[in-house]
């Protein structure tokens, strides 16, 4: 499946409006390639029915045609339908190739292995012949930490999990600043001439 951003960049109200018009028409030609389209998310516009972006998944045999010729700046040509008294009829917005967001992780403490383990420091001869550390493996993520802050294996455990629990919460929030950041650079790349695409009602 190939991902398409549509974005009203940082336009006006007519530039979310522009974005629903054009996607309803990339959504028509998919129909005519045999494409199949899905609305995979979308941020809504100060106005009902408008968008300041739409998230699109394109798939089947057209896909790879209709985002060749849908990437790049579009511009809906048509006079504004919430200010008569604009003479502008030419609204611009961005489509880009996405890479679809990286899901957050799930979190179960059935996939974590555990394994005790021995380590150095502080804590005496018992520490080190006992074997209260423990190493915990998150599956799927491949996520390691080492506990060795308290004298029981059962209390390492427990801290080991909230551990595990912590880094990947910011290892989600990371990747969802990165995401943010990246849409707001899209945003910033609209230009608002030559477009690929000219359409009209």
């Amino acid at each position: 499946m190939r991902h398409l951003l549509i974005s009203a960049g940082r336009g006006p109200q007519e530039c979310a409006w522009a974005v629903a018009r054009l996607t309803s028409r990339l959504e028509a030609e998919a129909a005519r390639l045999k494409a199949q389209v899905e609305r995979i998310e979308t941020v809504a516009g100060e106005r009902t029915g408008t968008y300041r972006s739409i998230l699109l998944g394109i798939d089947g045999p057209g896909a790879d045609r209709l985002v060749a010729a849908w990437t790049g700046t579009l511009c809906w040509q048509a006079p504004s339908p919430y200010r008569a008294s604009t003479g502008r009829k030419n609204w611009h917005v961005i489509a880009s190739p996405h890479t679809p967001d990286r899901a957050h992780t799930a979190f179960r403490e059935a996939d974590i292995d555990f394994a005790p383990c021995r380590t150095g420091g502080p804590g005496g001869q018992h520490r080190n012949k006992a074997s209260t550390a423990v190493r915990a493996t998150h599956r799927p993520s491949g996520t390691v930490v080492v506990v060795d802050t308290e004298r029981q294996l059962s209390h390492n455990r427990r801290l080991a999990i909230e551990l595990l629990r912590e880094r990947l919460a910011r290892t989600d929030h990371d990747a969802d600043r990165a995401r943010d950041a990246a849409r707001r650079h899209i945003h910033d790349e609209l230009v608002r001439g030559n477009p690929v695409r000219v359409e009209r009602p």
